[in-house]
């Protein structure tokens, strides 16, 4: 007889019995993979803004250094912008966070360094402007890439101050702890119900 507020309870047939049963895991499988987490999105999402821009960098630099050979007006301007676009290359390479380019520079895990070397490039980007009158396209572009690639490395430097990369790192590791622990459970559940 069931108790005050309690329902009751009728006993299953063995085959409804296991039919309850695996929904039940479905059930608690499904509670086990929440959401993903909103930080890492936003952190993603944010990431391949950077990385975007910093291409747009790269395609400008690339365009002005060739317009400075062919016109050999000033050899300055294009070496500051081939160097430009390698260190502008090595900021979209930072921002896949591959794990060989992050285990030869430290200072590229750490959003405050990746930070000022995105502002490094924004101003090597910025710098030396042609402001004559055939290339008012270019100095636009130039200005576009530079501000963005300068607004992302900032927003990287104030982060970096605020310990979010390190959040993010914890949360990263987490999320993969736990992608990990539940194909371990889909394994042995494979294995177990076999």
């Amino acid at each position: 007889m069931a108790q005050r507020g309690e329902a009751e309870t009728l006993p299953l047939h063995p085959a409804l019995s296991r039919v309850s049963s695996s929904s039940s895991r479905a059930r608690a499988a499904a509670a086990v993979r929440p959401g993903p987490d909103p930080l890492l999105v936003i952190c993603r999402c944010f990431s391949f803004v950077t990385s975007l821009t910093a291409i747009l960098c790269v395609a400008v630099n690339v365009l002005s250094a060739v317009r400075s050979f062919k016109d050999g007006s000033d050899v300055r301007l294009s070496i500051s912008k081939c160097y430009a676009v390698v260190i502008a290359f090595i900021v979209v390479v930072a921002e896949t966070e591959w794990g060989f380019v992050i285990k030869f520079w430290k200072i590229l895990e750490y959003w405050a360094g990746r930070g000022m070397l995105q502002i490094f490039v924004a101003v090597m980007t910025r710098a030396f402007p042609d402001y004559s009158s055939n290339q008012k396209e270019l100095v636009v572009l130039q200005n576009i890439a530079s501000y963005m690639l300068l607004a992302c490395g900032l927003v990287y430097v104030i982060s970096g101050i605020l310990c979010i990369g390190f959040l993010k790192r914890a949360r990263q590791k987490k999320e993969i702890t736990r992608e990990q622990a539940v194909k371990d459970l889909e394994v042995s559940f494979v294995c177990c119900s076999s």
